[in-house]
Order: C-alpha cells, then sequence, then structure tokens
C-alpha cells in the first residue's frame, strides 16, 4: 500500500495545494460568496483525484528516464515496486472516479473536463518534444477555472479568462522554478523545459512573469470589484515574490525548489484575498 501512496504523491500534498489554490479563487468568485457547498466538496475531491492521477501517469511516462536521476530514482515504477501495468490501471480508476465526480454536475462542465483530462495526460510526454512543457501543465491545472465557473454559474464569462491566465502564469513560474532545480540532469538525459530554454536568462524571464502575474491579479480585483482587502493581500504575493527572487539569487537547485514550494503560500494569500472580500 505504501508503495501506492507514494506513487499517487499522498505523502506529499504540495501539488494537490498549487491546483487547489486557483480552483478555489474561480469557486468563490463564480459565486460572488460561498459555492454551493456540494460543488465545493466535488471540486475538493477533484482536485485530489485529478492531481494523483496526473503523478501516476507522469511517473509511468518517466520511468525510464527517473532512473537518471538522483531526486527520482526511487519512485514505485523506477525501482520495480509497481509494474508499470499496474501503474496504468490505477490511472484508469483514477480518471473514472473523477469522471464520476464531474457527472454530478453540468453538461458545459462535463465537457471542459475532457480537455482538461487530456491536457493532464499528454502534459508528461510533452517534455519529449517541447521546451514548454510547463506551459501544458499550466493549460491543464487552468482548466479547474472555466469548470469552476461554468459548474456553479453554468456559462464561461470573460472575466474568468483573467482567473484562468493568473493560474496559468503562475504555474509557469513555480513549475519553472521545479525545472531549474532539476536542469543539469534534465540536460544529459536529453529532457526539455523552459528552464533549458530559457538557459542564462532565466531569472530576467521568471521576474518578467512574477510582474506580469501582479498586473492580472490587480486586473482580476478590479474586474470582480474586489477592493482594498484583495489589494493587500496582492501587496503581500509581492513581498513573496522579492523572497523568491532572493532564493533564487544563490543559483542552487536546493533554494530553486524552495521557491517552488514556498509558492504554496502565495496561492493561498491570494484565496484568502477573495475570501475576505467575497464570503464575509
Amino acid at each position: 500500500m505504501i508503495p501506492y501512496i507514494r506513487l499517487m504523491r499522498l505523502d506529499k500534498p504540495i501539488g494537490s495545494l498549487l491546483l487547489l489554490w486557483p480552483t478555489y479563487w474561480a469557486l468563490f468568485l463564480s459565486a460572488d460568496g460561498w459555492p454551493d457547498l456540494d460543488l465545493l466538496i466535488i471540486f475538493t475531491l477533484g482536485v485530489v483525484i485529478m492531481r494523483t492521477a496526473g503523478c501516476v501517469i507522469n511517473d509511468y511516462a518517466d520511468r525510464e528516464i527517473d532512473k537518471h536521476i538522483k531526486r527520482t530514482q526511487n519512485r514505485p515504477i523506477t525501482s520495480g515496486e509497481i509494474s508499470p501495468r499496474s501503474a496504468l490501471i490505477l490511472f484508469v480508476i483514477l480518471i473514472f472516479i473523477a469522471f464520476l465526480l464531474v457527472l454530478q454536475t453540468n453538461l458545459l462542465t462535463i465537457q471542459l473536463s475532457l480537455l482538461a483530462a487530456g491536457l493532464a495526460t499528454i502534459y508528461p510526454f510533452t517534455k519529449r518534444w517541447t521546451n514548454l512543457p510547463q506551459l501544458v501543465l499550466g493549460a491543464a491545472f487552468g482548466m479547474s477555472v472555466p469548470m469552476s465557473f461554468a459548474a456553479q454559474t453554468g456559462s464561461v464569462p470573460l472575466e474568468a479568462g483573467l482567473v484562468f491566465l493568473a493560474s496559468l502564469v503562475w504555474t509557469l513560474i513555480y513549475d519553472t522554478l521545479y525545472a531549474m532545480a532539476d536542469r543539469d540532469e534534465d540536460l544529459i538525459i536529453g529532457v526539455k523545459s523552459t528552464a533549458i530554454l530559457f538557459k542564462r536568462y532565466d531569472h530576467i524571464v521568471i521576474s518578467v512573469l512574477q510582474l506580469l502575474l501582479i498586473l492580472i491579479f490587480f486586473g482580476i480585483g478590479n474586474s470582480f470589484n474586489l477592493g482594498q482587502i484583495y489589494n493587500f493581500s496582492v501587496i503581500f504575493i509581492v513581498c513573496f515574490m522579492i523572497y523568491h527572487q532572493i532564493l533564487m539569487k544563490k543559483r542552487q537547485n536546493e533554494q530553486y525548489f524552495k521557491a517552488f514550494i514556498h509558492n504554496n503560500y502565495l496561492g493561498m494569500t491570494a484565496f484568502a484575498g477573495i475570501f475576505l472580500s467575497v464570503a464575509i
């Protein structure tokens, strides 16, 4: 049982949290307050299940690559604790459970979920043919935004595009930081990533993306009339980004990974600003 827990990363909830925050942004914004309780439960469970499914298919796709990276050599499929066939069966079961959950919503949400599942499935394989797998992951994670609006309101308004864009840009930032921690080994084995694409300009690109994200956050506040409490939360987010810049300055893999993990507080703070603005 423990190898399956490790395969699904249930022992490492950071991925679920990074996916959960944009989902909650969208749910509370679409409801202009507390979302329907059944939707809150469905999407919370859906986030956890889809994240675990994503980890399973990622490890299946990377089962040969992981042998060459110190940090991933002991993953259950690579180490032989779980067979590739068993991992695929588990992936199908998890996707089926997630689909049963989304069936409790409406047709538009179900249609969007098919696109989300497709993106989540192909993401692990994109690092073989494009230097922008992080962009694909951002799109996959961001699909929780239009799904949330569709489930709560029956439509996806233009304003939801800003929330989707915030999720996408944020994912691009933190997953590039994650890739920067693995860049040296990825270069040896031929895995592609934005960290490799940006090369020595990586810090500059991250800085530009952070500035863009701040502008998008302020745009969300303006579009949804969130007020000063929300704007104050964005100021806190700027402080977090400055801290990440300090960590990046050392150009050490451990510091890149620390900045990646710390992004959880960024997403949490954005949610706190939205929650205090619409639900209290």
